[in-house]
């Protein structure tokens, strides 16, 4: 069939393209190619030289193409003899030959490259000549670095190393990423970061998308995380360090992903959390002891007590007094009645109540109960979800509608029980830990003096 009639449907002939022999193509690729390229026919002719050659050196393919060997233009006198022997001896090595030595530019300057020689075999298999690729030592050793880096973040880094890609799913993870994530590496790998962390998942991928839009923050960023383990979930906290990847290899830079790094500082951000919690409430009991010592009311002064340990600690709080003033350890039931509180309704600071005479309703197994009769410190929680059984609950004990969780602490002075302080929190809010509970026996002592002395003035200290 004539190619008038392969290329169209009409019957006008189209001229044949003449026959292509490969070579633009090659000195395409050859020109495309990031490393220098020479090429030596079995003479030590050259043969090709590509365009990365002529830019570290100067010298271009028509000033390079036909030479003997480097001696006098591209290699000091001195060094000709060696370096050709390097170079030539690839014709009869098996594999790569990688050598060092400094190659002179075209204006009389000196580089150290580092070659990779390998010979070119001719139709009947046995050498034709030897192909140099070669590249400036320093940016070779800068390559070499990078992936030595790679490798080690990867595999011996102490802290988690995570490449997010641009659809925010683990692209690499290391070893010690996977053990912080509670999964293994390959399983990681492509899914959703939801699917890893229960919370903080929304923090994340903020700074995720952050930084392939802006680029890395100015500062490491501490976010908190729950992550999903066979045990439920566990809370950490992780400082985290964000870079936006993109291609070498393209005009524009490309985002390729993120890398994230982050190291796990729960331990230390408790303790900070813990003695900044500490502090304040020390500064709390410090501040209540000087204002109580100003009032001239002891009654007052427990209230004063109050107020300060209710900052930062709780929403309400209450205090009940052993009906006849005390109770002696190991005694029957005892009746409570209401001595203060705090208000209701609009914020404002505790009061003493005229309800001393009226014992408090409280049912059998009441927690305040409890803590009279035990003499320690009872914790409890309404442990519902339903907001309307949560306010039952509470109703049903004389609290305040909106508690939920509840710390008594008993009030103690000179050996006797004088009632209790309850502590209540609301939704909003964590429940009672055992450090909340030596706080509020911290209180519960001041309180308890500030009551007796208060006995002592009124005359009810006898029994």
């Amino acid at each position: 069939m004539s190619a008038s009639r392969r290329r169209g449907t009409t019957d006008e002939p189209v001229p044949d393209e003449p026959e292509r022999d490969g070579s633009d193509l090659l000195a395409a690729l050859l020109d495309g190619m990031d490393a220098a390229l020479c090429a030596f026919d079995a003479d030590g002719v050259v043969t090709h030289w590509n365009r990365e050659a002529e830019r570290i050196l100067g010298w271009s393919a028509a000033e390079a193409v036909g030479r003997r060997g480097f001696a006098g233009w591209a290699v000091r006198s001195a060094d000709a003899a060696e370096v050709e022997a390097w170079l030539m001896s690839a014709m009869q090595a098996s594999g790569r030959q990688v050598h060092e030595f400094a190659l002179l530019t075209k204006d009389g300057g000196r580089v150290l490259v580092r070659t990779q020689s390998a010979a070119v075999r001719g139709p009947d298999g046995k050498p034709a000549g030897v192909y140099c690729a070669f590249s400036e030592v320093h940016a070779q050793i800068d390559l070499e670095r990078s992936i030595a880096l790679s490798e080690a973040l990867f595999e011996d880094a102490s802290w988690g190393v995570v490449l997010v890609d641009a659809d925010l799913r683990p692209a690499v993870v290391n070893a010690h990423a996977a053990r912080a994530l509670g999964i293994g590496r390959t399983a990681v790998l492509g899914r959703p970061l939801g699917d890893l962390l229960a919370r903080g998942v929304e923090e994340l991928e903020s700074a995720l998308t952050h930084v392939l839009a802006e680029g890395a923050p100015p500062a490491p960023a501490e976010i908190w995380v729950s992550v999903r383990t066979a045990d439920g979930e566990k809370r950490r906290c992780w400082r985290s360090g964000f870079l936006r990847l993109a291609s070498p290899l393209a005009e524009e830079p490309v985002p390729l992903g993120v890398g994230w790094l982050f190291q796990d500082v729960t331990e230390t951000k408790q303790s900070e959390q813990e003695a900044a919690l500490l502090r304040f409430r020390s500064n709390q009991l410090h501040r209540a002891a000087r204002a109580a010592a100003e009032c001239e009311d002891p009654g007052e002064a427990a209230t004063i007590h109050l107020d300060f340990a209710l900052a930062g600690f709780a929403d309400h709080a209450l205090i009940d007094r052993v009906a006849g003033g005390w109770v002696a350890d190991g005694a029957g039931p005892v009746r409570l009645v209401r001595a203060a509180e705090t208000p209701s309704g609009a914020p404002g600071p505790s009061m003493l109540t005229g309800k001393a005479g009226l014992p408090v309703r409280y049912d059998d197994g009441h927690p305040a109960l409890q803590c009279v009769e035990r003499s320690g410190t009872v914790r409890a929680d309404a442990g519902a979800a339903d907001p309307a059984q949560t306010r039952a609950w509470a109703l049903a004990r004389q609290w305040p509608a909106d508690a939920v969780h509840a710390l008594c602490a008993v009030l103690r002075s000179r050996g006797r029980t004088l009632g209790v302080v309850t502590f209540l929190r609301g939704a909003g809010r964590s429940r009672f830990e055992r450090v909340d509970a030596v706080y509020a026996e911290d209180v519960a002592v001041r309180i308890a003096a500030a009551l007796d002395l208060s006995d002592v003035v009124t005359g009810r200290a006898a029994k």
